[in-house]
């Protein structure tokens, strides 16, 4: 019996959202919208995405002590998150810097403050959490040794499942691990390197990266949903046409849903459909965390 359907170790961050007519190019200035302050970051994004469509859900991560950090822990806890894992000090809190353009679409710059300070002896001192946690979800807004740990840590019947975001190569003891690895375009292309130039085939991508290591491999494609591959296959997994408003934080509810729906048994693809259909829900909203969506706002789509 597990305590929770998913452990996400990984950042928390304080989003600061500016809206714009376009995003500047390089030396040019462009004037915005007021400031908005949101909670964020990828780990606090994911746990407080399941909690919402209601998995049992623990984060690991590290914030600071200060107003960033509480209003994090705040969002956490309002989302029924249980943020015992969730260490406090030792640098400010992370910042993620967000322009967001008329068509929703947005550019991220991230001072990883706090979430830097996430070591493997803090994943170490968490052993409890892993035995107890049926999927462990993470990222690579905190150190890849970090990562390394978790995968070292993981409880022998549990999956673990990887966003490489931001992107990196990524040692071979990481992606076996990986069930499965879930990227968008340009983080398959990253990890790929020369071997992305071979097709523009999302298919033939996931057949690359699959050949890489991973147990089974997710390519997400936007508004056009999601494809799966595992030794049983590719297939494409389609999605809900929506209106996007605002694209921050789809690719975490995405993955914080599909790997829930995989720790409850369902089938990599149909739990891919759910999760299209959750990150659809999320682009009808401003905001990250504040635009995931209940269970039941999804069965509506």
């Amino acid at each position: 019996m597990y305590d929770y359907d998913l452990l996400v170790v990984g950042s928390a961050n304080a989003d600061l959202v500016i809206g714009v007519e376009r995003r500047p190019g390089a030396g040019e200035t462009v004037l915005g919208s007021d400031l908005a302050v949101h909670p964020g970051g990828k780990g606090a994004n994911q746990a407080v995405a399941a909690a919402r469509l209601g998995a049992r859900t623990a984060l690991l991560a590290r914030v600071g002590d200060d107003e960033h950090g509480r209003l994090l822990l705040d969002s956490l806890r309002e989302a029924g998150a249980d943020t015992v894992g969730v260490l406090v000090g030792g640098a400010p809190t992370g910042v993620a810097l967000i322009t967001v353009d008329p068509s929703g679409d947005n550019s991220i710059v991230v001072s990883p403050g706090a979430n830097g300070r996430l070591t493997p002896s803090d994943v170490r001192a968490a052993a409890s959490l892993f035995h107890a946690s049926r999927v462990v979800s993470t990222q690579l807004e905190i150190p890849l040794e970090t990562v390394q740990e978790v995968v070292r840590s993981l409880a022998p019947e549990s999956r673990f499942v990887l966003n490489p975001s931001p992107p990196r190569p990524l040692p071979s003891e990481v992606l076996a691990a990986c069930d499965p690895l879930i990227v968008n375009e340009h983080e398959a292309k990253v990890i790929l390197g020369d071997s992305a130039g071979v097709s523009d085939e999302p298919e033939d991508w996931a057949r690359l990266l699959l050949a890489k290591g991973p147990r089974s491999v997710v390519v997400t494609l936007g508004g056009e949903g999601a494809l799966v591959a595992s030794s049983a296959g590719v297939a494409r997994v389609p999605s809900v046409k929506v209106e996007a408003v605002d694209t921050t934080g789809a690719g975490d509810a995405f993955t914080a849903a599909l790997a829930w729906r995989l720790g409850t048994g369902e089938p990599l693809a149909e739990a891919a459909a759910y999760a299209a259909r959750v990150g659809a829900a999320t682009v009808t909203k401003e905001g990250a965390q504040v635009s995931f969506p209940t269970a039941a706002e999804v069965a509506e789509l």
